[in-house]
């Protein structure tokens, strides 16, 4: 049942800084050759024989250390989905607290690659926000970009957006430089910075992200 390699794969998720360290070179690479094709666009009787694979690979390794496996899809907070974030992304957003911030993140509105070069923009652009989403595609958040129709500019990078990601480091940290722009400041007077974006007191925000570069006592 497909609710079992869940369990299996939720498990593994909520154990991997364990589970790393015993997987072979060998091994971690058919995991991760499985967890790419479960997200892959292929029907669901495909999906259902990648995560049973995924599933046989980790259940002896949970089983061994004395584990009990259920049939519960979401294991101390995790779910099957931490697990392709944790072996193909690179990315810590797991778990029952950045898991949840990842998603909160990934349902704000954005464009997908495509959506930015039909457009006219460059998604690889510097100073670009970039967030990997569980289907394996890049999000970026559409606050980043200039409105349609922008005077025939499609939709280019905001310029202040630009200078504050790269202040912010969002090249190194994109989910917490997003979760930056798009969560109350209290320096704003818990409005979104991403709010202030084109209106009368925009120059504010350049303020708010001096606040978390600048060394205390500036």
């Amino acid at each position: 049942m497909t609710e079992g390699h869940l369990s299996v794969l939720a498990g593994a998720a909520a154990e991997w800084d364990r589970l790393a360290a015993t997987l072979s070179a060998e091994a971690r690479t058919s995991l991760a050759r499985h967890l790419r094709a479960s997200r892959a666009e292929s029907g669901p009787q495909a999906r259902e024989q990648a995560l049973a694979a995924a599933a046989a690979l980790l259940r002896p390794l949970l089983m061994g250390a004395g584990g009990r496996l259920g049939s519960a899809p979401v294991v101390h907070g995790f779910t099957a989905a931490d697990l392709a974030v944790l072996v193909l992304d690179g990315h810590r957003m797991v778990g029952p607290v950045l898991g949840a911030v990842r998603d909160r993140l990934l349902a704000e509105p954005a464009l997908d690659e495509a959506e930015v070069v039909a457009r006219g923009g460059d998604p690889c652009a510097p100073g670009l926000i970039r967030l990997r989403g569980i289907d394996g595609r890049n999000r970026l958040p559409l606050f980043q970009f200039e409105p349609e129709p922008a005077h025939r500019r499609g939709h280019a990078l905001r310029p202040r957006v630009r200078t504050v990601n790269s202040a912010l480091g969002a090249a190194d940290d994109p989910w917490g430089v997003a979760d930056w722009w798009l969560s109350p400041n209290a320096w704003l007077g818990g409005a979104r910075p991403a709010a202030l974006l084109g209106r009368d007191h925009e120059a504010r925000i350049d303020e708010a992200a001096r606040c978390l570069t600048e060394p205390e006592g500036d």
